[in-house]
């Protein structure tokens, strides 16, 4: 197949590319900028300049391809509205290309969102409408599966790890320990991160545009619920710093913006996954990456 991939030189983006080239797809990378322009043609994909504000780009790449996996988002936690605006008008934009052709379209989605309990496949994700976070892209998504769209929900952990440049929330964690001196977790840090490393999501997404049936959810979860406790403790040893609680009420001042999110206890399940698409994580978990200093070096 040719498959059109948002964020193809991403963090998850850039390890998805090279796994559906090595299982004999063509790939039109969505880039932003010469450099991932080249560093997706050096890993050998065709670029293509655009943006998620630029809807005909995307317009032009869904219209070439057999399959999408939309991995692009602005990611902007100073102004949500415009990330969730912006996403919903890509999705909207892919979707109207794919109507009636039964094509792919994957999207990166979350497990997020039913704090305090472990979220499973089974589980419908509440947000809806384009004020919704990600502007309620997954279950518009999934509703087009009644417009003729092959339509699969790539609900990632919320961290995706792995050594070599990870932007996301764990890195935001250790420099918030480089900042204080101290490797933080917030009251009493029983609260559960899921996790998974990038290789094995690649491997996940590059499987689901084979084989995932229409309106298929699936888990890109390695790990089910890490206490945040010992994510810190890890990171304290690779620092060399203490590890400590940090009450919930100065946990602003001490973590940042990602205070909000590193207290929430946040598991999930990907038994489902790994059953209906023979799918077993295999390489370093998040602790073990943190002990290798994948984040700390």
């Amino acid at each position: 197949m040719k498959v059109f991939v948002t964020g193809a030189s991403g963090w998850i983006g850039s390890a998805v590319v090279p796994e559906l080239l090595a299982v004999g797809h063509d790939v039109i990378g969505l880039v932003r900028s010469d450099e991932a322009a080249a560093a997706v043609f050096a890993a050998g994909a065709e670029p293509l300049r655009g943006s998620l504000d630029d809807l005909a780009s995307l317009r032009a790449g869904a219209e070439r391809a057999d399959a999408v996996v939309h991995l692009a988002n602005k990611h902007d936690w100073s102004d949500m509205a415009e990330s969730n605006r912006a996403e919903r008008a890509a999705v909207e934009t892919l979707l109207d290309v794919l109507a009636g052709s039964d094509r792919a379209l994957a999207l990166a989605s979350g497990t997020a969102f039913a704090p305090g309990r472990v979220v499973t496949e089974d589980d419908a994700n509440p947000a809806a409408g384009p004020d919704a976070p990600r502007g309620g892209t997954e279950a518009l998504a999934l509703e087009a599966v009644d417009r003729g769209v092959r339509s699969i929900s790539l609900r990632f952990a919320p961290t995706v790890h792995g050594a070599g440049g990870e932007h996301g929330f764990i890195p935001q964690v250790v420099d918030a320990a480089r900042r204080n001196g101290a490797a933080g977790f917030v009251g009493d840090g029983a609260n559960r991160w899921s996790a998974v490393h990038r290789a094995d999501a690649a491997r996940l997404v590059a499987r689901a545009i084979s084989t995932a049936p229409a309106g298929s959810r699936l888990h890109v979860v390695g790990e089910e619920g890490l206490a945040t406790r010992d994510v810190a403790a890890a990171i304290g040893e690779a620092l060399g710093v203490p590890t400590v609680s940090v009450d919930p009420a100065d946990a602003p001042a001490h973590f940042g913006w990602i205070a909000g999110f590193w207290g929430l206890d946040i598991p999930a399940s990907s038994a489902l996954t790994r059953q209906r698409f023979d799918w077993t994580p295999t390489h370093p978990t998040l602790l073990e990456d943190i002990a290798s200093g994948a984040y700390t070096e």
